[in-house]
């Protein structure tokens, strides 16, 4: 029988966890059962029942703390799905500003208080994974960026964070589950692993290129034995036309992926007649990096821990009504805030 929702301590200590339990990660249920919360909201759900207070009519808003791209309204308005409250909020994707109301909730507290804690967290990562992903797209200047980020972060989340790279402008993602929660195909080639094991860059591609669907994207590694020129104008000749770009992954060892290594391999291709081959580069990109990159002759981007690793927006969330009336803490204004931007969810 599933577990219902958390509202006690004696509900806590209840929880158990089961000795043949792989992973620490929450699963949706625990999280919707509120087994992700800090534990004083359970208390406050406990107090306010056993003296009555805990269907108290209460507005909540929830403002950002720093200006970004918002991120992780469809899991909040999941998570408060089965829950008697309204909800407002700016859509998916909306750039925000720096104290900007991204959320209001209307309704009883106890309908929704002891999820303060996970619905901040998925706003608040989301929001950050996505804020980061418009940097490295505008620093990209309209050329496709895609995210590599998934193995910086734990698996449990790298879908969460590949969506929201998506939600930012990213336009597409190597995670499999996370390409396909955002509606799209995961995309990437063959690692390093691939060619090593073959022994050969040519080779590697050849065979890619034999068995692999006639839809799957001819991009190939090109650092992984020889000189990147060299290794790029092998394979472009074994390939041809078949070949529609090389990727440069240069290790920060041998001093990355430089701007004179892009535009000495964009002028190898031409004169050799491979103008339709694209450059794609990977490996410790930043926006600035990008920026650089992209006037030296570089098509395309894969990004990883520029975006894995940024960091969350705080997100605060505070009751503005209670009983219909303004009320709120010191330090705040009382009353709803004035938005145009927030549209209705539930």
């Amino acid at each position: 029988m599933e577990k219902s929702l958390i509202q006690s301590l004696a509900d806590v200590k209840e929880i158990k966890i089961k000795p043949e339990r792989k992973l620490f990660s929450a699963t949706p249920e625990e999280i919707l059962r509120g087994e992700t919360s800090d534990i004083y909201f359970i208390r406050t759900h406990e107090i306010l029942s056993k003296i009555g207070l805990v269907e108290t009519p209460v507005t909540a808003e929830v403002f950002c703390r720093r200006a970004g791209v918002f991120a992780g309204i469809d899991e909040v308005t999941d998570l408060l799905a089965s829950q008697d409250v309204e909800i407002w909020a700016l859509p998916e994707g909306t750039p925000m500003q720096a104290k900007e109301v991204v959320l209001r909730i209307k309704g009883p507290y106890g309908e929704f208080g002891i999820f303060e804690t996970p619905l901040l967290g998925l706003m608040a990562s989301s929001s950050g994974w996505a804020t980061a992903a418009r940097e490295v797209k505008e620093a990209a200047a309209g050329k496709p960026v895609l995210c590599f980020g998934a193995r910086h972060i734990h698996p449990a989340v790298s879908p969460v964070m590949e969506r929201a790279a998506i939600i930012g402008g990213c336009d597409g993602a190597s995670c499999i589950l996370a390409a396909k929660l955002a509606g799209r195909e995961p995309q990437g080639t063959i690692p390093h692993a691939m060619i090593l094991i073959i022994g050969d860059t040519v080779k590697a591609a050849q065979a890619y290129n034999e068995l692999m669907p006639p839809g799957a994207p001819r991009t190939v590694l090109v650092d992984t034995f020889k000189d990147e020129a060299e290794e790029t104008l092998r394979v472009a000749e074994a390939l041809g036309s078949d070949l529609g770009g090389v990727r440069l992954d240069t290790p920060g060892e041998r001093g990355g992926v430089t701007p004179d290594l892009v535009k000495e391999i964009r002028a190898r291709l031409d004169q050799k007649g491979f103008d339709h081959v694209r450059i794609f580069v990977s490996g410790g990109l930043d926006p600035e990096r990008i920026r650089i990159l992209s006037e030296a002759g570089a098509d395309a981007f894969g990004v990883g821990s520029y975006i894995s690793a940024a960091r969350p927006i705080d997100m605060t969330l505070d009751l503005k009504e209670i009983n219909g009336q303004p009320f709120t803490k010191r330090g705040r204004i009382p009353g709803l805030t004035h938005s145009t931007r927030l549209v209705k969810m539930k």
